[in-house]
């Protein structure tokens, strides 16, 4: 047999053409240990450099793909375990014979209200935590909390349902506030791996030009708010596959609906109290309910495994080092800033139109006139709309940034309009066709208002230290909305249109207001970021570091240079509190114990 030639080529060796090998040297002597030990000869540092620099962009490609595939497994779960439960709920039989007198609906009604009154005290807490744990622990700690709240649904009791409930709503706000600056965070990354020798001569210190992410983030919030308007989807095949099989059909269970549409009062007037044809066997429940949590688990594994950290260790040290009393307050402060207070009614606008998608079109448009086994078909319509559309964000890569964003509130606004004098007859099938598509254009406008508010929100709060107050916000706002939308859901049908027509034309308004202000070069009033304190004593503002002063006060008086740039450390000379050093510095316990007073001491002589 041919010995097999070596992996590695030996020194000294011929090849096959007899040639020496470089490294070759006569007989009796040593090869040079530079030669042997030395750099490759044939090593590209500008390649290797530009592998890295790849590794590192496909690095956050998948931290994008799976933190939008987590979030839209958490919230296909979540919604699709709360569907299937109030159906089966509601159904009288079904309470009755599985459950007797234990009370299911008041169960319900206090489960629906720890999961959309608690979101309402989140500003107090939520920047704390995504501080104090950190974005993507905060965002797998989030979607743990939503695998608690399905596994829960094994035990159907009080004490387990309502707890888990309230948890739950705990937990809302810091992870969509979490998600929203991740992929902020990862817009910026990008950006920064892409561009690596620029980075290289402007020196490490140096940020890049404002908006520079932009496309970057706009691309990568199209990406998620694709991913998440599926989860819509996601959440309908539990009820197709499984509880679709023991519906009565719209004959029966709308017999005593006599209105729909723009002439419904509350949510389904006269709607049948049985709803199941046969009770579902336990043993089928638990299969189902097996799934959902193991889906739950797999959006856990995705956040753990596959998403990356948002900030460098000493980032993330410099971010809880400003102070947890700064920390706290920050999100309040960041009122005084115009932008903000003009994009509020956008923000609450964006909670009303995915309930509104979800109860006032689905339930009182869709389920009122061709019945609740179509319910499931209506989501997946409105699901499919979105996802499919939220290439249409990309836009803004062409067009100013206003176009997609209003062109999402138009669509809305001509179809609430025409919602407002719609009332479909009930337990017709012959304009189901009219709802699927109205359901699709909302699932369009619904989008490009998403993708369009977190663009806009990433662009004008580019600085990373203050990105987790502006998000907490949004979503802060949303959960208010939402909040309204429960206490208002026994409204009439038009009165719902009206409060839905006159927010979506403030928010346009607002919005239009605020670019014309930024347009006409109005500086926006913005809090002072305090600098990294690593031994902080005490949560007082010292004179020479107030975080109250804002940005326009801090450049009049040479104290900041910049919108949101931190200021460098000035020779002050020492903080009150900090210890000196040299020979003025306190005894060790050493020489404490030995009675001397330092290096002058006795014990330092």
């Amino acid at each position: 047999m041919e010995a097999e030639p070596p992996l590695y080529p030996v020194a000294g060796a011929t090849d096959l053409q007899g040639n020496e090998d470089p490294l070759g040297v006569p007989d009796g002597h040593e090869a040079p240990l530079d030669e042997l030990v030395g750099a490759y000869p044939n090593y590209n540092e500008e390649e290797e450099e530009r592998r890295y620099y790849r590794r590192k962009r496909l690095g956050v490609l998948k931290n994008v793909l799976a933190a939008s595939a987590g979030g839209m497994l958490t919230y296909g779960v979540y919604l699709g375990l709360l569907q299937m439960q109030l159906i089966l709920h509601y159904d009288e039989t079904y309470r009755e014979v599985k459950y007797g007198n234990m009370g299911l609906p008041d169960i319900d009604s206090k489960m629906l209200m720890g999961i959309n009154v608690t979101p309402i005290a989140a500003l107090l807490y939520t920047p704390v935590l995504i501080r104090f744990f950190g974005t993507k622990w905060m965002m797998f700690l989030a979607v743990g909390i939503y695998a608690l709240f399905v596994s829960t649904n094994y035990w159907e009791r009080y004490y387990t349902l309502v707890p888990s409930a309230v948890i739950l709503g705990m937990a809302i706000v810091p992870l969509w506030a979490s998600m929203g600056n991740y992929i902020t965070r990862m817009a910026q990354k990008y950006y920064e791996f892409s561009h690596y020798k620029e980075q290289d001569e402007q020196g490490p210190r140096q940020r890049p030009p404002r908006g520079s992410h932009a496309p970057y983030l706009l691309v990568f919030q199209v990406i998620f708010y694709g991913f998440f308007h599926l989860s819509f989807a996601c959440a309908q095949l539990p009820m197709i596959y499984f509880l679709n099989y023991y519906l009565y059909d719209l004959n029966h269970t709308l017999y005593n609906v006599h209105s729909c549409g723009t002439n419904t009062h509350g949510i389904l007037n006269g709607f049948n109290k049985t709803v199941l044809r046969t009770l579902p066997r336990s043993r089928n429940l638990i299969v189902v309910e097996s799934v959902l949590m193991a889906m739950a688990f797999l959006a856990m594994l995705l956040v753990l495994s596959l998403c990356g950290a948002a900030y460098r260790p000493t980032e993330e040290i410099d971010l809880r080092s400003v102070g947890w009393g700064n920390i706290f307050q920050l999100p309040f402060k960041h009122v005084r800033d115009f932008r903000l207070r003009h994009l509020v009614p956008f923000f609450i606008y964006s909670g009303f139109e995915v309930l509104f998608a979800c109860t006032g079109l689905a339930l009182g448009y869709g389920v009122c006139s061709v019945g609740l086994e179509r319910l499931a078909y209506l989501l997946v319509a409105y699901s499919c709309g979105a996802s499919a559309a939220s290439v249409l964000g990309l836009l803004g890569l062409w067009l100013p940034r206003s176009v997609p964003l209003v062109a999402g509130a138009v669509l809305h606004g001509l179809l609430t309009l025409s919602l407002f004098f719609w009332a479909p007859t009930p337990k017709s099938l012959q304009h189901s066709w009219i709802l699927y598509v109205v359901a699709a254009l909302w699932g369009v406008g619904s989008v490009l208002n998403k993708t369009g508010l977190s663009t806009l929100l990433g662009i004008l709060y580019e600085d990373k230290e203050r990105q987790d107050f502006i998000f907490t916000i949004y979503h802060w706002w949303q959960a208010v909305a939402i909040f309204i939308v429960y206490l208002g859901s026994s409204l009439p049908m038009k009165a719902k249109l009206l409060v839905l027509l006159v927010t979506l034309v403030l928010a346009v308004t607002s919005y239009l207001w605020m670019e014309l202000k930024l347009q006409r070069g109005v500086v926006p009033r913005q809090p002072r970021i305090p600098r990294p304190q690593h031994k902080v004593h005490g949560y007082r503002y010292l004179e020479g570091d107030n975080s109250d002063e804002s940005e326009a006060e801090g450049e009049g008086s040479g104290g900041t240079q910049g919108d949101g740039v931190e200021e460098e450390a000035q020779s002050l000379g020492p903080r009150p509190g900090s210890e000196l050093t040299g020979l003025h510095r306190r005894p060790c316990p050493y020489e404490q114990a030995q009675g001397g007073d330092g290096p002058d001491g006795p014990a330092g002589l």
